[in-house]
């Protein structure tokens, strides 16, 4: 049975749904709102300081652990349907992440859509993971991860770095994934209101921000049309509430059948990037520490 806190958390998640994608639908009070009362919602780890990260072009910060591991790293893309978030809006999660893997994470604010659609933001996280390796970071010490649409981006962003020639990071975990621009999945009409989260109409008009026109087919707009061959080992993590628990089921599927190791976690009751709550509520806790474990394991 799921705690009261996610319980209350699921609340909040609702009214915040209302909120930011009902009454204050236009796109920048969406920014204003994810930056400045989201984050309200969340603590900062305990131990974990900011540091300034200077990629040209790419405003970044680097959390940092006091248990951080000597040389590891970890490229952080938000979500937040390719038009809204921030450093601000995600540094607390962040430091969570960064915490239970126990090393630095970069965290970076890609151009957001429509005044940059697609492909700008993978083009963005492409520069950040290779200013990581030119900083003195291996490929073999790095991993890559982001939430829903940072998700997305995050096999995105793999895919276009296996085709240009790029050494591929360790590992990558995807949280609450999307992975389809053309919302074709089943859960998006099976979930619907469940979800509390998301709602099928906004999600639509920001994949139609962010593409500008461009065919949701597009293996770099939607990373589960994309040849997943040669990646390496992901962890993804979704729950059953949630709109894209098909984008997630289907992309382990094709990433399995492209000889990937795949580890699906499918989170019973879960709603769309419920790992946010960290630490306060238990199930967004032990989220964060599966992905710590899962992070230690394969970088070494």
């Amino acid at each position: 049975m799921p705690s009261m806190r996610f319980r209350v958390a699921n609340f909040l998640s609702r009214l915040n749904s209302l909120l930011l994608f009902q009454a204050f639908y236009p796109v920048k009070y969406q920014r204003f709102f994810f930056s400045y009362v989201v984050p309200l919602f969340s603590v900062k780890a305990a131990g974990v300081r900011s540091e300034p990260a200077e990629i040209p072009g790419i405003p970044a910060v680097w959390l940092v652990p006091e248990n951080a591991a000597s040389g590891r790293a970890l490229l952080y893309l938000h979500g937040g349907g390719y038009t809204i978030g921030s450093i601000r809006s995600y540094r607390n999660m962040v430091s969570h992440l960064a915490s239970a893997a126990r090393c630095r994470a970069l965290l970076i604010e890609y151009r957001l859509a429509p005044e940059n659609g697609f492909p700008c933001a993978v083009e963005d996280a492409v520069t950040s993971y290779r200013w990581l390796l030119s900083h003195g970071y291996g490929p073999e010490k790095t991993a890559v991860a982001g939430d829903s649409a940072g998700g997305g981006l995050t096999a995105a962003t793999l895919v276009s770095l296996r085709d240009a020639g790029d050494p591929l990071p360790a590992a990558a975990m995807l949280l609450s994934p999307w992975t389809d621009l053309a919302c074709s999945g089943e859960s998006f009409k099976a979930v619907g209101w469940r979800d509390p989260m998301l709602n099928r109409g906004i999600i639509r008009k920001m994949a139609a921000m962010y593409l500008g026109g461009a065919d949701p087919a597009d293996p770099l707009a939607s990373p589960l049309h994309a040849d997943l061959g040669g990646l390496p080992p992901m962890l993804i993590q979704v729950g059953t509430r949630e709109l894209l628990l098909d984008d997630a089921r289907r992309l382990a599927k094709r990433a399995e059948e492209a000889g990937v190791a795949v580890e699906l976690d499918v989170c019973e009751g879960m709603f769309h990037v419920w790992q946010f709550f960290a630490p306060v509520v238990p199930e967004s806790r032990e989220a964060m520490e599966r992905l710590g474990r899962f992070y230690q394991e394969k970088v070494g």
